[in-house]
């Protein structure tokens, strides 16, 4: 099992599945949502982290009616993704602490200063990291 996916399943205290696909969706949010060059550099420094975004990128896109009338209205963002994640089954803490746990682990292998451009580049994301 990939170490990120092994210690942040442990430390927020869910099945490593679920944990797979929420960092999965996470990344590819932040691929998408980040500034590019930041966000590039901390997924190829996360072992598997490419591979996680691949798989899940797409996961939970649309969200149902709810998903929908967000993205008509431009609410996704961070609060789209907190929907989407709820959506697998995690609660609010959960869901904090997977970021948190995420970014100390993207800090170990690509830097603080990366992954404080990531998160400085997306609204609303610091209140959750």
């Amino acid at each position: 099992m990939n170490e990120l996916v092994t210690r942040v399943a442990d430390a927020v205290g869910i099945e490593a599945a679920l944990a797979e696909k929420a960092i999965g969706m996470m990344l590819g949010f932040l691929q998408r949502e980040a500034a590019d060059g930041p966000v590039a550099r901390m997924i190829e420094a996360i072992p598997g982290a490419s591979e996680l975004v691949a798989r899940y990128n797409g996961e939970g896109e649309g969200g149902g009616l709810l998903g929908g009338l967000m993205s008509a209205i431009g609410g996704g963002g961070v609060m789209g993704l907190g929907q989407q994640l709820m959506s697998q089954g995690l609660g609010m803490g959960e869901i904090t602490g997977l970021a948190r746990e995420t970014m100390a682990v993207a800090r170990e292998h690509a830097g603080a200063e990366v992954v404080d451009e990531v998160v400085a580049s997306v609204p609303g994301l610091s209140q959750f990291v």
